[in-house]
């Protein structure tokens, strides 16, 4: 059945702008938050103050609704997937969290109707690209599948040259642990921090480095088809040192609430942003070695009469297009579903889908 009611919980920049997009959809939105009405909620959305971490009344709410997106920081975020799970509603988050990922797995093997985690850039568009990308090689011959994204200020300032335009929460926890990669063709974890490496895009010359969480379940998926499999963060050159010196010389990686705090102070949010996206791939193509190479670059654009930055945008617009895959019966309608079984074609043809492909055609010819 189509989704008519959604919840959402969690009203920052990307609640905000999700809550635009599903209107544009034509779906009854209702929102939640603990802290007073965004005043950037689009008119006719009904919004709720309250703790989203309150079970009693999240059952009182999923009573109305017939989905629920939550869109808290991770640590918040597992509370309403067994809330769905509870009230029989679809459930959508963002996180890119492991641990959380996989418990909302647990509860999708008796989920009365369908559980998807991870609905962002990364993990989330990036997995079902990846894998799109993959699929044009000959079976058994793929040697490599490497994903990186970045989030970036136009114009940085400072070592870091970053901007806090994304939860600063899940940004250091993606600092911190261990992350999945396949290498040697062993599945392992990695620290995080590792593997520096330069990337140059359009001229510029970028730093990427393992982050985790953003190859959401394609460790699983790909285990005994690819030699080498990883995710990293794009960042200005720079920004790894300093991380680097804060989390591990001066032990920050013990008081990361210590540290976001001062983050949240020195790196504001900044709307003149960017999302890069690079995939690259291996393998052989018709029996010959080939490297296949995507590279998207995403700016600020006009989403409900506002120009967004480019990070919620493109991270809300990733998650309408799942939701509205599941409404229209194009995805599974219960349990637990990867991202990288999302079929690219269908989440390029949907309505919010259609903006990724819009500024970069050449995701049609994957």
């Amino acid at each position: 059945m189509p989704i008519k009611k959604p919840l959402i919980i969690g009203m920052g920049g990307v609640g905000a702008v999700l809550a635009h997009m599903l209107q544009g959809l034509k779906l009854q939105v209702t929102a939640l938050d603990h802290r007073a009405k965004n005043p950037l909620l689009p008119k006719g959305a009904c919004f709720i103050q309250g703790d989203g971490g309150d079970l009693r009344l999240l059952a009182k709410l999923l009573k109305q609704h017939d989905a629920v997106i939550s869109c808290l920081p991770f640590h918040l975020t597992l509370n309403v997937a067994k809330a769905a799970h509870k009230a029989g509603v679809h459930y959508f988050d963002l996180t890119e969290d492991v641990t959380t990922t996989t418990a909302v797995r647990k509860l999708g093997r008796t989920a009365k109707k369908v559980m998807i985690p991870q609905c962002g850039l990364a993990p989330g568009l990036i997995a079902i690209i990846g894998a799109q990308l993959a699929a044009r090689f000959d079976k058994k011959t793929l040697e490599s599948l490497k994903l990186r994204v970045g989030a970036l200020p136009q114009n940085p300032t400072g070592q870091l040259g970053y901007a806090g335009n994304w939860s600063l929460e899940g940004l250091i926890n993606e600092y911190i642990a261990d992350c999945d990669v396949i290498a040697g063709g062993k599945r392992k974890k990695i620290p995080a921090l590792r593997g520096e490496e330069i990337l140059r895009i359009d001229g510029m010359e970028y730093e990427a480095f393992t982050t985790s969480g953003g190859l959401g379940t394609l460790t699983e998926s790909f285990a005994g088809k690819v030699d080498t499999l990883d995710y990293k963060s794009i960042r200005y050159p720079g920004h790894l040192s300093g991380m680097r010196l804060l989390l591990e010389d001066l032990r920050f990686r013990d008081q990361p609430d210590e540290l976001i705090a001062h983050l949240r102070h020195a790196l504001p949010p900044d709307d003149e942003d960017r999302v890069l996206i690079h995939v690259s791939a291996q393998g052989k193509i018709n029996g010959r070695l080939q490297t296949k190479t995507l590279v998207a670059s995403y700016n600020p654009l006009d989403v409900g009469g506002r120009i967004r930055p480019a990070i919620l945008w493109s991270t809300a617009a990733s998650l309408a297009a799942v939701i509205e895959l599941v409404s229209k019966g194009k995805l599974p309608q219960r349990g637990f579903v990867k991202q990288e079984n999302i079929p690219l074609a269908d989440f390029l043809h949907t309505t919010y889908g259609r903006l990724f492909l819009k500024h970069c055609p050449k995701l049609e010819r994957l």
